[in-house]
């Protein structure tokens, strides 16, 4: 179902996580989607799912929500695991028409599913742990130096918090208005793929429609309460980084050195 996407969400908590300063999160996370896509052998590979589980376990996050956060792509991860798997260069070990199973397939496909479940347990661990607030803070702070260039800094961070923010509110709005369609009468379960095409119509359209009544909404009460932007605007909480923030900045550098020394030591299997 619908409702039961996670991703996006935001839940209060104590734990490590939740600790750090997003600033911190934000640039360790940013600097893991880089690292993830230079693992060229299994003990690379190994040592980012190692950190992914060991953030994971700091977050203190339910599995359950992680695993709904995995739906939404596990459709693409399967497909992009089997494009890999059967369209690999090299000998091939089994050959069936236009199949062709390889080794380099196998171990593409397995490195492209890792690489993908860990890049979204990391973004879904960054929004379980910050709120849609601190990230705007984070992402205005990292930003400032363009504001030299006269980029509008503020208002481009309020805009991605804003997106991120209301990502469950659309899902659970999409399975409201789903639910209603078929207590209607409407099938979308059954027939080809144009006629369930055809079905999400009655769907899209009052979803637009609350999308757009949402967003003048919010429109409303920021002119209401005297939004100018980010000038002259000051904050109630100010960030400041720790010592546990320069802490998972060491982490991270060990993390990126490990895979940089697997990498050079170690055969590449890619």
């Amino acid at each position: 179902m619908v409702r039961d996407v996670a991703f996006g969400q935001y839940f209060p908590g104590n734990s490590l996580m939740h600790k750090l300063d997003p600033r911190a999160k934000l640039l360790c996370f940013v600097a893991f989607i880089v690292v993830i896509f230079f693992t060229f052998n299994y003990a690379s590979l190994g040592v980012v799912a190692a950190f992914t589980v060991f953030a994971l376990i700091s977050a203190g996050i339910s599995p359950k929500f992680y695993f709904k956060s995995l739906k939404v792509i596990l459709f693409v991860v399967i497909i992009t695991s089997l494009l890999n798997l059967f369209y690999g260069s090299g000998e091939p070990i089994w050959e069936w028409w236009i199949l062709k199973l390889t080794w380099n397939g196998i171990h593409r496909a397995v490195f492209v599913s890792v690489r993908i479940v860990c890049l979204i347990l990391l973004s879904s661990c960054l929004t379980f742990t910050t709120s849609p607030t601190e990230l705007t803070d984070a992402i205005e702070r990292l930003m400032k130096p363009l504001k030299v260039i006269r980029f509008p800094v503020h208002e481009v961070a309020m805009m991605m918090s804003l997106a991120l923010r209301f990502v469950p509110t659309l899902l659970e709005e999409t399975d409201k208005i789903m639910q209603a369609q078929r207590a209607r009468g409407a099938d979308m379960d059954s027939g080809n793929f144009i006629k369930r095409a055809k079905a999400l119509v009655p769907i899209l359209i009052p979803l637009f429609v609350s999308a757009f009544r949402r967003a003048y909404d919010i429109a409303t009460a920021m002119e209401c309460r005297c939004y100018r932007g980010g000038t002259g605007r000051t904050r109630m909480k100010t960030l400041h980084m720790g010592a546990r923030d320069i802490v998972s900045f060491v982490v991270t550098a060990m993390i990126i050195g490990g895979v940089i020394v697997c990498n050079i030591l170690l055969t590449s299997v890619l």
